[in-house]
């Protein structure tokens, strides 16, 4: 599958000011000579070169938290610089040389950090003509021994030769690149042009068209390394790929695709790269961070990109973005495999959207520039568990270190000292069924499922990355709370047990072998938006091994999310298992249980109780005789047991994390088994005892699940032709009825996205509902 490549792509910046994220040098170049220094090339390739070397090295904006983000860079890049040999050998002694690109990334990336800080105002290596001649002297020993030049062969991932070497080279020659010779960047640029040659094609395999966030990557390298080679025809290919010109725009990074799955952005908001994988918590952000670098460094000049495609940049934040942003992190079922990376934290990336939407903001006027940074403050103000503008440690982790810095803050600090008002958080449901992805955000917490399809991947697990994450897409329901920012951050999945991932149904036994992007064998998976407030979303449930299977909803409410299970039947003769919840209390963490008035310590099995409680979580409502398990228990592991990437893989230093677990046991052998709980997040033990009462369940069927809200509003997922109440429909279907200001109103979606007509039933009166081409969309219907 094309673009499973994988380089440490988060930013020279924590805050992800974007240049630093997605450069790769990229076109052909006749590599002319002249020993002219760059700074004589024409004045717009020179701003294009000298906005970039700003992306690295920042605007030399004084502040308290600048200088100890400086010190902290100072202390890595020194500790590189000391350690650096230069005698024909090894750079590093824990970085051998060597065909292969196990250990080249880490060394471009060492060797950036010490660039980087010498380019810096302020800098502890800054200004200094001996550390210039050694960044020469590595650049020199990398080119001559093959390390990356046009004679290296590629070996092993292709995307470390043709951008994640080519990224980090670029951040390099910006910091030096007026003190060099045109010929010395030629020849640096050489094994750039080899593997990188054209934006709008992969090098090893030109059958494949680049798209997304790869193409992103290309079209910024190839419009700054044209400029520092004086070659007007490179800028205009790399400005011409982000709209693929050439391809007459069936790539284009920023166009909406009407349909479901393909990489890119979809005509719902969806973002998809690896063609399953829903990636606006990765690859989005790569690819926006890339447009965001493009615009920077070409505003003003005669390869400015055009206001249309700018415009649609910045739309892109308030539509992709900004639903799955809590508290300025990521949420987990939009980040793919790289929710197992221990560099690259909810909060890492939402520090990387955070700069590349800081930067947007920085070039955008009028209602674009008020609403980017109205975004941008608020994830700053919010992000109290990792805050945006203190960067404690620019070394995220070894063996290729992800600098974070300078320019992310003096960008940031400059928007803040303007009086941008923080935008308001706004309760919002929405549906983005063409990545199989939902949202649902309230004022006080927020929700997000991980599910699956025939058109989404359970998982991805490529590159020796997330390698434990058989379950994520099974129906995971993730919770965002005020007094848990850090839940997922704080090393939740090295220690989580993940085969009781809150929301899934799972059996003991051994796990599944990981696949790259498993798909499943059922369409039915999408759900209904009744308002901002409110809404249903459905998953026909199959385990990977084909023996479990299940109907299972999820009903989204101000207060809560009602939970339906149905039809729990599994041959392996394991024991079947629902997690209510599986809640990282922290490092010796704490918090009260409550089961019906009774106080729960250590583990317990629990039946008849009625409604539970979790001290500073929130409330569940038990909706059946279920029995209950509950368990606190300490885990120990490390980063390295889900990550062991050449170039991600995390530490093996242990961590132990406490763990509150609530689990519905349904036996071995279960055959139409069912559950039926309400999690009610931020709730007191008062409200959830008022509420334990307020939830009517219509229908636990294999054929329909539904409940009535307080106001008589009724949200149904039927998994076939079937009734509820006064609704039949003729097929597969979510369905939301109620009354409005207007009357009456039917809201409908075909979870299957195979439908054309859906026939709805509502007291004896039928209408009929297109669906075809409509990616299970919501559509409304007045009655």
């Amino acid at each position: 599958m094309p673009g499973f490549g994988y380089v440490d792509r988060r930013t020279a910046l924590r805050g992800g000011v974007a240049a630093a994220a997605s450069v790769a040098l990229t076109t052909a170049l006749s590599s002319t000579s002249s020993a002219q220094p760059v700074s004589a090339v024409p004045a717009g390739m020179s701003a294009i070169v000298t906005g970039y070397r700003e992306l690295q090295t920042g605007i030399n904006r004084p502040s308290a938290e600048r200088a100890v983000a400086l010190a902290n860079l100072d202390r890595v890049a020194k500790s590189y610089h000391d350690s650096m040999i230069l005698d024909g050998g090894p750079l590093w002694k824990d970085l051998p040389l060597g065909p292969g690109s196990d250990f080249t990334t880490s060394m471009y990336a060492r060797l950036r950090a010490i660039a980087v800080n010498r380019g810096t105002p302020g800098g502890a290596l800054a200004g200094d003509e001996g550390v210039l001649g050694r960044i020469k002297a590595a650049l020199e020993l990398l080119y001559t021994s093959d390390q990356y030049s046009e004679k290296t062969a590629e070996i092993g991932n292709w995307y470390t030769y043709e951008i994640g070497i080519p990224l980090y080279l670029l951040h390099i020659l910006a910091t030096v690149a007026d003190e060099l010779t045109q010929d010395e960047l030629a020849k640096y640029l050489k094994p750039v042009l080899k593997f990188s040659g054209n934006p709008n094609l992969r090098t090893n395999n030109p059958s494949v068209v680049e798209t997304g966030a790869n193409r992103a990557d290309k079209s910024t390298i190839s419009i700054v390394s044209g400029a520092m080679l004086g070659d007007a025809d490179r800028i205009k290919r790399g400005v011409g790929a982000f709209t693929d010109v050439e391809g007459g725009g069936a790539a284009s990074v920023i166009a909406k695709l009407h349909r479901a799955a393909g990489d890119g952005f979809h005509t719902d908001g969806s973002f998809l790269q690896h063609d399953s994988v829903p990636y606006p918590g990765h690859y989005g952000i790569v690819l926006l961070t890339a447009v965001a670098s493009a615009i920077h460094v070409t505003k003003g000049t005669e390869f400015e990109l055009a206001p249309d495609v700018r415009d649609a940049a910045y739309a892109l934040v308030s539509d992709t973005f900004a639903p799955f942003v809590y508290a300025g992190a990521l949420m987990e079922s939009v980040r793919g495999r790289f929710l197992s990376r221990q560099g690259e934290s909810a909060h890492d990336i939402g520090h990387q959207l955070t700069g590349a939407v800081v930067l947007l903001a920085r070039s955008a006027s009028g209602k674009h520039k008020d609403e980017l940074g109205g975004l941008a403050a608020k994830w700053i103000t919010e992000d109290t568990f990792a805050p945006y503008l203190k960067i404690p440690d620019p070394e995220r982790f070894a063996p290729g270190p992800d600098l974070v810095g300078i320019p992310g803050i003096e960008f940031a600090q400059e928007l803040l000292a303007t009086g941008t008002r923080p935008a308001p958080t706004v309760a919002t449901h929405r549906v983005f069924g063409q990545q199989d992805r939902m949202v649902h955000v309230t004022e006080g917490w927020s929700a997000s499922l991980g599910v699956a399809s025939t058109r989404i991947s359970r998982y991805e697990s490529v590159n020796s990355m997330n390698l434990h994450g058989w379950y994520t897409g099974d129906g995971s329901l993730y919770l965002f709370l005020p007094e848990a920012k850090g839940h997922f951050t704080d090393a939740y999945w090295p220690t989580v047990d993940p085969q009781l991932l809150p929301g899934t149904t799972t059996k003991t036994g051994p796990t599944p072998k990981l696949e790259q992007v498993p798909l499943t064998g059922k369409d039915h998976c999408g759900g209904v938006r009744w308002d901002a407030r409110h809404g249903a979303h459905a998953l026909d449930f199959v385990s990977q091994d084909g023996t479990l299977t299940a109907k299972k909803s999820w009903f989204f409410t101000p207060s809560g999310v009602v939970c339906l299970g149905a039809g729990i039947t599994d041959t392996s003769g394991e024991r079947i298992r629902t997690t209510i919840e599986n809640r990282n209390l922290g490092e010796n963490g704490s918090g009260v249980l409550l089961a019906g008035g009774h106080l729960v310590g250590g583990s317990e099995s629990l039946r008849r109780k009625r409604w539970l409680h979790l001290e500073k979580v929130g409330g569940y409502v038990l909706l059946d005789d279920a029995e209950v398990t509950a368990l606190r228990e300490d885990r120990t592991a490390t980063w390295r047991d889900v990550d062991k990437g050449a170039n991600t893989k995390g530490t093996t230093v242990p961590y132990t994390r406490r763990y509150q677990k609530l689990v519905i046991e349904h036996g071995s052998k279960p055959s139409g088994a069912s559950y039926a709980y309400a999690v009610l997040p931020t709730a007191s033990v008062l409200e959830t005892i008022a509420s334990a009462w307020a939830w009517r369940v219509r229908s636990n069927t294999v054929t329909v699940q539904a409940v009535r809200l307080w106001d008589a509003t009724l949200l149904a997922n039927f998994f076939a032709a079937g009734s509820v109440d006064e609704v039949s429909v003729s097929g597969p279907a979510s369905v939301a009825l109620g009354r409005t200001r207007n009357g009456w109103q039917l809201a409908v979606s075909d979870p299957t996205q195979r439908q054309e007509v859906l026939r709805v039933t509502v007291r004896r009166k039928t209408v009929e509902v297109p669906v075809k081409d409509t990616f299970g969309a919501t559509q409304i219907v007045r009655i």
